[in-house]
């Protein structure tokens, strides 16, 4: 009897060490996620400050205001409607993706917004200060961003020479929602991406 349980226990051995093996794996690779993810929100909230700082120079504060009022909306319901007065038929047709587009992108941020209900940078980040009143409490994704690059993807595609206005104003509205303090530079990461996917999507129907 005693024989036959220590060669019960011995082939026991190899299930106890491979189970050991797979938690001790397991647990390494939810440290490796967690700091990962720490290094990622670091390097967010450094970016954050850096670009939040110069919001003090009365000339950027101006210049970034501009940038995100206009990519509220009023810059591209313009571009619509010039496209459509100016280019007839296909400009009505482009002015109708970007709607689409824009109306896609707002169902995903608003559900996404209120889903991460992550704070805005300057609400809980020591030294950032807003330089413009927010439209809502949330910071995941922006919003600015994604119609930004949602509407210069699906126009562009048709029009290809609005890319020297439209590329560099989008740039603008994206920077603006990090220097302004509203947003880190992951929402705006983030709000890019999904744009051009919903752009993409809209040019495939």
């Amino acid at each position: 009897m005693p024989s036959q349980i220590r060669r019960d226990a011995g082939r026991r051995q190899p299930g106890l060490r491979a189970d050991g093996i797979r938690n001790g794996l397991a647990w390494t690779a939810v440290h490796l996620r967690a700091v990962a993810l720490e290094s990622l929100l670091e390097w967010d909230r450094r970016w954050a400050r850096r670009l939040n700082a110069s919001v003090g120079v009365a000339s950027v504060r101006v210049l970034f205001r501009l940038a995100s009022r206009l990519g509220d909306g009023v810059f591209w319901y313009s571009v619509m409607l010039a496209l459509i007065v100016s280019q007839g038929r296909p400009g009505l047709e482009v002015s109708l993706r970007m709607l689409a587009a824009g109306m896609i992108g707002l169902v995903l941020y608003k559900l996404l917004k209120s889903g991460t209900a992550r704070p805005r940078p300057y609400r809980v980040l020591a030294g950032i200060r807003a330089g413009i009143d927010p439209l809502d409490a949330f910071s995941f994704p922006s919003g600015h961003t994604l119609h930004a690059v949602a509407f210069t993807v699906v126009a562009v595609s048709y029009f290809s020479a609005l890319a020297w206005v439209l590329v560099p104003f989008t740039a603008l509205v994206a920077i603006s929602r990090v220097v302004l303090g509203l947003h880190y530079p992951s929402d705006v990461l983030a709000g890019a991406a999904i744009g051009a996917g919903v752009a993409q999507a809209i040019l495939a129907l």
